[in-house]
């Protein structure tokens, strides 16, 4: 009970109906009036629509233009996590969201503060990640004068958000944030922005924000046309070598049990794109793994033979199609989306079915009756196999294998856990050789491709997850290097992450295609000025390990997983490893290189 609840005057009268009252037990230590305060001011109609959204977490950097909103955050049960950078908060918001499957909030102040997000809003915007960033601004009297710290945000982040607010009525202010926290999650998710002028938050208003709400005119298309799926079901019926593709948009919909049930009754083999790992188990027989510039070769195979294609919540990006004329040239494709503007944007859908994944792959389950006849191409798949093993050789003499330390990392921890990266060579090994069988368990930059993304990925992931799922960062060092200042927030708020860093001096993706395409001119990608990442975790206050040899391996590895806390492994790999298989940019799926001679 607050003070003021408490604070009565004493009765005139000593009633008996008093006297029963006295004699109940006293409310908990510690209870709250279930009625909150009043809303007072536009700040506190704020914080008042994320706790009207159910917000349990906040990212953010304190400024001058956004301290209102940070006075009223300070009497809420909303946790806010202060960053080292802005650019952190956002990755760590969009994280938060990837493996919580609501929308992770980040806050910044104007000018800088809402620029240094906007490389996370992007990033949020490629991937269809669920975000709310809420910007300060200077007072509206200003705005358009150059103010100190003035930017433009509603106009720099137009392009990169699903929409964005620019707040002008204290009395409107809370529902601008509970609408723009709405839209985050519904239907196809993405980024959305309110900017906060200081006067609007500052003025008073006593409206009650009410809770999270879509426009009246927006409207999402949820089951697709029935005749299209009947259609759609007879070609799945008659194929002779079809597959399924899943995308991100599987997990995003919750669709991954739906579609794993589908694909296991019909016996269909499953391909996944990069930011679909997880929505179909890699350890099962039908998993053909990830397609695309990097993926295996079985599943390159796959898909540029099958006949069919189900396509399930992908945009076909150019890193899954290589060039579109070969892609998949034998199919009829079968594009479930639930955004109309992705249906044969990059690839000609046969059969367009526009709705919710779940939804959609439902309808398909009860209108197909009868499996495909393909077992010849069943055993040609298991055949490619075999035929394009994604194994390799780890000689003990010479400098460690990225792939052995990826697979060690994932034999160290459980099926659930989370993993994490930035971008480049580590991000692709991590993809290859780490087994995913779960949903909301691969979290990193895939449209955007954004170096850094990982270690503040892994502090939103972290406060996301499980208490009993592990959470490991595969990083590269030219990627750590770029916000490893995060590691102040892990130390600080005592987050169990273990970050694994693939170091092989140089920014390795852009070496490995310098040695292919130009020639081996090393510009300005040879890093072998790079500080020693062990000790400067262990200056952080975090725990730091080395790894020089095999024989060091499993052992750090465990000793660092079992770390109550977060523990940074500096892991000195082979500086010439190379990821195959490769697609070149634009190249035939089908014609994939295995070694730098046959590209």
């Amino acid at each position: 009970m607050s003070e003021r609840a408490a604070t009565v005057s004493p009765p005139e009268e000593h009633t008996e109906e008093d006297a029963q009252d006295e004699q109940e037990p006293d409310a908990p230590s510690g209870s709250e009036d279930p009625t909150p305060e009043p809303v007072t001011s536009g700040a506190q109609a704020v914080v008042r629509a994320l706790e009207n959204a159910g917000v349990k977490y906040a990212f953010g950097v304190q400024g001058g233009a956004i301290m209102p909103v940070y006075d009223a955050l300070y009497d809420s049960d909303i946790r806010h996590v202060t960053m080292a950078h802005e650019q952190g908060a956002a990755h760590a918001a969009d994280a938060y969201g990837i493996v919580s499957g609501e929308p992770g909030v980040c806050l910044a102040t104007s000018g800088p503060g809402a620029t240094n997000l906007v490389t996370g809003i992007a990033d949020a915007d490629m991937d269809s990640d669920p975000l709310i960033a809420l910007t300060g601004q200077v007072p509206t009297e200003f705005v358009g004068n150059d103010a100190f710290q003035e930017t433009d945000t509603t106009g720099v982040t137009t392009p990169i958000t699903k929409e964005n607010t620019f707040a002008a009525d204290p009395d409107r202010v809370g529902d601008d944030v509970g609408e723009a926290f709405a839209l985050a999650n519904e239907g196809r998710p993405g980024p959305t922005l309110v900017d906060l002028p200081k006067d609007v938050t500052n003025a008073d208003t006593e409206t009650e924000p009410g809770e999270p709400e879509t426009p009246d005119t927006y409207e999402v298309q949820e089951r697709a046309d029935p005749e299209i799926v009947a259609e759609a079901a007879e070609r799945l019926e008659n194929a002779d070598r079809p597959a399924m593709l899943l995308g991100g948009g599987v997990i995003k919909g919750e669709a991954s049990e739906t579609c794993r049930e589908f694909a296991i009754e019909h016996e269909i083999p499953v391909i996944t794109t990069m930011p679909g790992l997880g929505s179909f188990p890699e350890d099962h027989e039908l998993s053909m793994e990830m397609a695309g510039m990097h993926g295996t070769g079985y599943a390159n195979m796959a898909i540029t033979h099958c006949d069919t294609l189900l396509a399930v919540g992908t945009r076909f990006d150019d890193r899954l199609t290589g060039g579109i004329e070969t892609f998949a040239p034998d199919a009829e494709v079968i594009h479930v989306d639930i955004d109309p503007a992705e249906i044969s944007k990059n690839i000609h859908a046969d059969y367009p079915l526009i709705g919710d994944a779940d939804t959609v792959v439902s309808q398909l389950a009860e209108a197909v009756e009868s499996s495909p006849e393909a077992t010849k191409w069943r055993a040609q798949c298991q055949q490619w196999k075999s035929d394009y093993s994604m194994a390799y050789d780890a000689p003990k003499d010479e400098p460690v294998r990225p792939e052995f330390v990826v697979e060690a990392l994932d034999e160290a921890t459980s099926d659930s856990a989370i993993v994490t990266t930035g971008v480049g060579q580590h991000q692709m090994w991590a993809c290859q050789y780490w087994t995913f069988t779960e949903p909301r368990t691969w979290v990193s930059s895939h449209g955007l491709g954004t170096m850094g993304y990982g270690l503040p990925a892994a502090i939103g992931a972290r406060l996301a997850a499980d208490d009993d799922q592990e959470v490991v960062c595969v990083d590269g060092d030219g990627s750590f290097l770029m916000t490893m200042q995060g590691l102040s927030v892990a130390v600080r708020e005592d987050l169990d992450i273990t970050v694994a860093v693939l170091n092989n001096e140089y920014i390795g993706m852009v070496r490995q295609w310098q040695d292919a395409f130009f020639e081996g001119r090393h510009a300005a990608s040879d890093y072998n000025w790079m500080p020693e990442f062990d000790k400067l975790a262990e200056a952080f206050g975090a725990r730091g390990f080395r790894i020089d040899d095999y024989d060091e391996v499993a052992d750090t590895i465990a000793e660092a997983v079992a770390y109550d806390g977060p523990s940074v492994i500096d892991v000195h790999i082979d500086p010439e490893a190379n990821v195959y298989p490769m697609v070149p940019s634009g190249g035939d799926n089908g014609q994939f290189a295995l070694a730098e001679d046959q590209l």
